[in-house]
């Protein structure tokens, strides 16, 4: 006996909607409270999103949170919580920008031989918390909290002097890269089907290598047999185990490849953007990944569209700031509350669809009996 297909349908579907309708109540409810027109907020934040210039923007907002969210994602599914995602992408950011600053090659080479420093830096990073836990049984957690600090309090804090280009600059930074570094932006695509994009936006040409990440993340876990291997190791590692899949094994897999999408995150900064690491260079994305990850559940069409609402409620802060519709805050109110109702929406959806499995299983077991 299968579940009727609207009810499948259904399920799949009153989790997110849910949880977007309860956020968009609280939002409102807040709204309402701090003295700001909620009607008016929402049109507003409509209104500046449907532009082109603000799609832009949500873009390459939504690029490193995806990134930062594949990244979370991957130790997710080997039920690994990689809390070092944020050093990771700054490390490797920082050494990558030093490295590309260093050397001028042809075009392609160079942007490659960065992104491939990056991949690399935050895969060996991410591996010393593997390492730690196969050999030694230290929690991933701990290890790469404590890695975050090594790596942005000692590390890039000790290295930056060495770094700086211009010492008497108010932003410190290394040095600029070559022009042969820069990742061409991607506006000449959208200008294909619209018109010109204007303002100075630039669609980061990062979005490209996010794409790419993604179709290789989907492809690999779930038709792959290391894919597979990596999946039934989360869900069951005792059953993996005695299947043949070594677990010590899987685990140096997830904290490497975690590692190694970690270290794009920062490439926008470095390829399209500042082309160096300064003391701007953005801060933070290592943390919402979890929750772009948590929201997406671990899929990667979910993370892009949670990526994209996450971009979308950034790009709307400014917007509501200058035209003192509502606080800027809001933003985060908004972001807070709809991963916190996708969670237990999620929750409540995962439980009715046990119950389903446990009530076929009895009517396919008294039915044979």
């Amino acid at each position: 006996m299968k579940t009727p297909l609207l009810r499948r349908i259904g399920l799949t579907v009153a989790a997110p909607l849910t949880a977007g309708l309860f956020a968009l109540i609280v939002s409102a409810l807040v709204l309402e409270a701090s003295g700001s027109p909620a009607v008016e907020t929402f049109r507003v934040m409509l209104e500046n999103g449907l532009k082109l210039e603000t799609m832009v923007d949500t873009l390459n907002r939504a690029t490193p949170l995806f990134l930062a969210g594949v990244a979370a994602a991957i130790g997710f599914r080997m039920n690994l919580f990689n809390i070092g995602v944020e050093g990771q992408y700054i490390l490797a950011g920082f050494l990558a920008a030093w490295i590309g600053a260093s050397v001028v090659l042809p075009g392609p080479l160079h942007v490659g031989l960065i992104v491939v420093s990056a991949m690399v830096i935050g895969g060996l990073w991410s591996g010393i918390a593997g390492v730690l836990k196969v050999t030694r049984g230290v929690n991933e957690v701990i290890s790469t909290i404590m890695l975050n600090f090594i790596a942005t309090g000692a590390i890039v804090a000790g290295l930056l002097p060495r770094a700086i280009e211009d010492p008497t600059a108010t932003n410190q930074g290394t040095p600029t890269i070559a022009e042969s570094g820069w990742l061409p932006n991607l506006n000449w695509v959208l200008e294909l089907v619209t018109r010109d994009i204007t303002k100075g936006r630039k669609l980061t040409g990062v979005i490209a290598i996010a794409i790419v990440v993604g179709v290789i993340y989907h492809v690999v876990l779930n038709r792959t047999r290391i894919g597979f291997d990596l999946r039934s190791s989360g869900m069951n590692p005792f059953a993996a185990r005695a299947g043949g899949v070594p677990p010590k094994k899987m685990v140096m897999y997830a904290m490497i490849a975690t590692g190694m999408v970690a270290g794009l995150v920062g490439m926008p900064e470095i390829l399209s953007d500042n082309h160096a690491y300064d003391q701007g260079f953005i801060q933070g994305l290592g943390f919402a990944g979890i929750a772009v990850a948590l929201l997406g559940r671990n899929n990667a069409p979910g993370m892009a569209f949670a990526a994209l609402l996450f971009g979308f409620l950034d790009s709307s802060s400014a917007v509501l700031q200058v035209r003192s519709t509502a606080s800027s805050e809001i933003v985060t109110i908004m972001q807070a509350v709809i991963l916190l109702a996708a969670v237990v929406a999620y929750e409540i959806v995962n439980r009715i669809r046990q119950r389903d499995e446990v009530q076929r299983a009895s009517l396919l077991s008294g039915a044979a009996s």
